[in-house]
C-alpha cells in the first residue's frame, strides 16, 4: 500500500507546488470602467455621472470616484466593499493595500480616488454620499 500511496502523494505536492503558477492573475486584466463622478466644475455640486454600474462577478475592474464639486462628500458603499476583494486604493499615484474593506471614501477637496477590485458576490447594493442623499447623490452598483 506504501508504494502506492507514496508516489500518489509526491505526484499531488509536485501538482500543487506548480498549479499558482499557471493560474490567473483576473488583477492584470481589469476593467477600467467609467468615471462615476460627484458635482461639476461648473458649480453644481449635486450631480452625478454614471451613478449607476453594472459590473460582472469574477473580473477585475478599476473604478475611479472623481470629486469636482465643492462640496464634502463622504461616499459609502459598505455593503458592496463588503463583497469584492479589494486590491488596491489610488490616491495621487499613492497605493493602499489592506486586508479589509474601506468604511467609507471622503472627499474634503476636489480630487479622485481610485478602487480596483474584483467583484465577488452577485447583487445589487447602494452607494451614497452620506448626508446628501436627498439631492440626488445616490447610485447601484449592480453585479451579475
Amino acid at each position: 500500500m506504501r508504494r502506492i500511496l507514496r508516489p500518489l502523494a509526491l505526484g499531488l505536492a509536485g501538482l500543487l507546488a506548480v498549479a499558482p503558477a499557471f493560474a490567473l492573475d483576473l488583477t492584470k486584466k481589469r476593467e477600467n470602467l467609467p468615471d462615476l463622478v460627484l458635482g461639476n466644475e461648473d458649480g453644481n455640486d449635486f450631480v452625478v455621472e454614471n451613478k449607476d454600474i453594472e459590473l460582472e462577478s469574477g473580473r477585475a475592474y478599476r473604478l475611479r470616484i472623481v470629486a469636482k464639486g465643492r462640496q464634502e462628500y463622504k461616499f459609502y458603499a459598505s455593503e458592496f466593499f463588503r463583497y469584492i476583494w479589494l486590491n488596491q486604493i489610488v490616491i495621487n499615484h499613492l497605493e493602499i493595500h489592506g486586508g479589509g474593506p474601506p468604511d467609507h471614501l471622503e472627499f474634503d477637496d476636489p480630487g479622485e480616488i481610485a478602487i480596483e477590485f474584483v467583484a465577488i458576490k452577485p447583487g445589487s447594493y447602494t452607494w451614497a454620499a452620506r448626508g446628501l442623499e436627498s439631492k440626488g447623490m445616490t447610485g447601484t452598483i449592480t453585479v451579475k
